[in-house]
């Protein structure tokens, strides 16, 4: 049994991003759907699809590249974890790196952007940071 589903998520894409790959794969859930959504629409991941077999699910992540061939994703943590939960208000959600990152918020409206939450004035438990 798998403790942090999502932190395994983030590693299969940080250690796919190193390796050059140009697809991961990751069982599916719908949190984890609903992230590679949010990474599509920032433009840090190429696509992603959900192939379903049987009960299962898997998410397949197409991992996007500049022309030049370096990654578009150069840094992807996880925050709030099973062990230490890591909340925040609107007024400490701040922009991430001068506003060229994204950081993925929990809220009681869904998962949303920094940067939607603090046009929303909610907070929430921030997921993890990407740039």
């Amino acid at each position: 049994m798998m403790t942090d589903p999502i932190a395994d998520m983030l590693t299969r894409i940080r250690n796919g991003v190193m390796a050059r790959k140009e697809t991961v794969e990751v069982p599916g859930s719908r949190l984890k759907t609903q992230i590679a959504a949010i990474l599509k629409q920032e433009g840090f991941i190429k696509d992603y699809e959900v192939k379903q077999e049987g009960v299962r699910s898997t998410l397949v992540i197409h991992l996007k590249y500049t022309p030049d061939g370096d990654p578009v994703i150069h840094h992807i943590q996880r925050i709030s974890k099973p062990g230490q939960r890591i909340y925040a208000s609107v007024e400490q959600l701040r922009p991430i790196r001068r506003g060229l990152g994204t950081a993925i918020v929990s809220t009681s409206q869904g998962l949303l952007t920094d940067r939607e939450c603090r046009r929303r004035r909610i907070g929430g438990e921030v997921i993890c940071v990407v740039w």
